[in-house]
């Protein structure tokens, strides 16, 4: 494996899925959010949580990256298809769980369950081109 391939291939998806996340998770329905308020958190200390945010969703580029290297699932259709699989297993099970015990609104649900999916296509895509 080339390592400033797969290093360009995290950086990169993990730039375009910053991008995908502000769509998916921050606008899309974001007038949802506002239906149950008292399980937000305060906007104090707002730049730290999305940091922390944006280091996690970068350790999950490269994490599903080596996935599909381990995996030798480099071409476009064998690495969307990982992206499909690794999304059915884990963020969208959780997500599903998360609305039917926390009060949340299904279409935040919904939003976040296709950023998750987003990150995992972009990070596929990237996969496919730079490795």
């Amino acid at each position: 494996m080339n390592w400033t391939h797969y290093l360009l291939a995290v950086v990169l998806s993990g730039i375009a899925s910053s991008f995908t996340d502000w769509f998916f998770m921050g606008v899309l329905f974001h007038d949802r959010y506002l239906a149950a308020p008292e399980i937000w958190r305060g906007t104090g200390q707002q730049q730290s949580r999305i940091l922390i945010s944006e280091v996690l969703g970068l350790v999950s580029c490269a994490a599903f990256i080596y996935l599909c290297v381990l995996t030798n699932m480099l071409t476009a259709k064998a690495a969307l298809t990982l992206a499909i699989i690794a999304w059915l297993a884990g963020p969208l099970p959780l997500i599903r769980t998360n609305i039917a015990w926390i009060k949340m609104h299904p279409l935040i649900g919904v939003s976040h369950s296709l950023g998750w999916l987003a990150r995992f296509v972009v990070s596929a895509l990237f996969t496919a081109w730079l490795l």
